[in-house]
């Protein structure tokens, strides 16, 4: 999913790239293992590469977990960048419900077939044809029992308050990401008005591969400059 990312950055940057548990290769778990034991795993990653703060970008899912870990050790965090996503610390109960019933929607389709369900879900995830293409080579391959692994997502929503961050924040979405995400982002804007926010031409859901030039420059520039002013 970062791969356009990877071939920008890596000559700039120290990247890491974190499968989400069940996802990619990551579906080989012990007994136990779980999404919100993903704060903690990162954190161990970052003691044994001695890394002590991270640029940390998240995308969907991916922008929940960021939040989690800067929830739990935000003095390991340089910036934060949330795309796709919505904040975890004040997340509407109407808008919950909502994102909820999406969710179980795509689990009923993967339980039937995972190709209705990567079909279905490059449509939401992805705008251009070839993020589309891309978006529904990665879920073919995703394994109806990695959902399990799922369940103690909601564990990680509204349960803190969001403390005065030491670091900047960027969140933003795709122009044609679905509408409940346009408005998560705008709400989200109202409870931290210091954060940064982008809205991304011809994007969808997944930014970063619908525009991967826009999104490389945007991320350098957030990077370099130190705050979230956009």
């Amino acid at each position: 999913m970062f791969q356009a990312q990877i071939d920008y950055f890596q000559d700039k940057y120290n990247i890491l790239t974190l499968d989400i548990i069940g996802h990619g290769k990551s579906t080989k778990v012990q007994k136990g293992d779980s999404i919100d034991k993903m704060s903690s795993w990162i954190n161990k990653i970052l003691k044994t590469e001695k890394i002590e703060k991270i640029h940390i970008v998240g995308i969907s899912l991916g922008a929940v977990l960021a939040q989690d870990f800067a929830n739990q050790y935000p003095e390991a965090v340089q910036s934060l960048a949330c795309f796709g996503g919505y904040d975890i610390n004040n997340f509407d109960v109407k808008m919950q419900k909502e994102n909820s019933a999406s969710q179980i929607l795509m689990m009923l389709k993967a339980i039937f077939s995972i190709k209705w369900f990567a079909k279905s879900n490059k449509k939401i995830s992805a705008y251009t044809l070839q993020a589309q293409k891309d978006f529904y080579e990665m879920n073919i391959q995703f394994s109806k029992k990695s959902f399990m692994y799922l369940s103690s997502l909601s564990s990680m929503i509204n349960v803190r308050q969001t403390e005065p961050r030491k670091y900047p924040l960027l969140i933003g979405c795709g122009k044609y990401d679905i509408p409940m995400e346009l408005s998560a982002v705008e709400m989200w804007k109202k409870n931290e008005p210091e954060c940064g926010v982008i809205i991304f031409e011809g994007a969808g859901h997944c930014v970063n591969m619908d525009t991967p030039n826009k999104f490389n420059a945007a991320m350098e520039e957030f990077w370099l400059s130190g705050n979230g002013k956009y």
